[in-house]
């Protein structure tokens, strides 16, 4: 007889359903790092640099069990194991960059331990792009955060493309000092002009396309809290 799921909610509802299978610390942001492709287990750490390796393979575990993610060979890998997202896993894509957005309008400073990763940097810009603003739009743009990081946006006529690394001939080179600069930035704290005087964001290029890019990646801004409570 097969032991009770413990972590069952009780419900006859596709939520808890959802949350059950999702829900565990880890597991959403697992699937987010699987978002833009396949990774190896040691990709799939670095990215998750607090994660212990033994929670890792439990959630990889259980998201395989449930039909989330597969292990595939890859004969062109050196390690050729690599983990990717199910047809199943995949629609969650959309969920997770409407959740991404929602979460982002309650994000303030980043924490001394907080780390901003490659895909995290990647999946900012789907999460927040307006194709109602980029209807006819046409435009690229290279983000370096203190060159160890860049990754560049082609933008066209209402639709997005993101990817890691420079790209030749952008109409702008943002390069970017400090990370929360683009958050005041893309939630409307700071001018595209204050972002550049700040000296924590410099651009090569036209100040009116960092406009422009402040406008095409926007974070809606956050209700306030009620009187008397103090967010921190």
């Amino acid at each position: 007889m097969p032991a009770p799921n413990t972590r069952a909610y009780g419900q006859f509802c596709g939520l808890a359903r959802a949350l059950e299978i999702i829900g565990e610390r880890w597991s959403l942001l697992i699937v987010r790092d699987l978002v833009l492709g396949p990774k190896r287990y040691d990709e799939l750490q670095a990215g998750l640099p607090k994660i212990p390796p033994s929670i890792l393979s439990s959630r990889l575990n259980e998201l395989e069990a449930t039909g989330v993610l597969r292990r595939r060979v890859r004969a062109e890998l050196e390690a050729g194991l690599v983990y990717e997202l199910t047809q199943y896993g995949s629609e969650l894509d959309q969920v997770l960059l409407d959740l991404g957005l929602w979460g982002a309008r309650s994000l303030h400073q980043p924490g001394p331990d907080d780390v901003f990763t490659l895909d995290s940097a990647i999946l900012s810009l789907y999460t927040t792009f307006r194709g109602d603003v980029a209807e006819g739009v046409q435009i690229n743009y290279e983000i370096r955060y203190d060159d160890r990081m860049i990754i560049h946006a082609l933008v066209e006529d209402g639709a997005v493309k993101v990817g890691e690394g420079r790209f030749a001939g952008a109409d702008l080179v943002v390069k970017v000092s400090n990370g929360a600069v683009m958050l005041d930035l893309m939630s409307g704290h700071v001018s595209a002009a204050e972002a550049v005087r700040s000296g924590k964001l410099s651009i090569e290029g036209d100040l009116a396309d960092l406009d422009l890019l402040a406008r095409l990646f926007h974070i809606p801004a956050a209700p306030e809290p009620p009187s008397g409570i103090v967010v921190r």
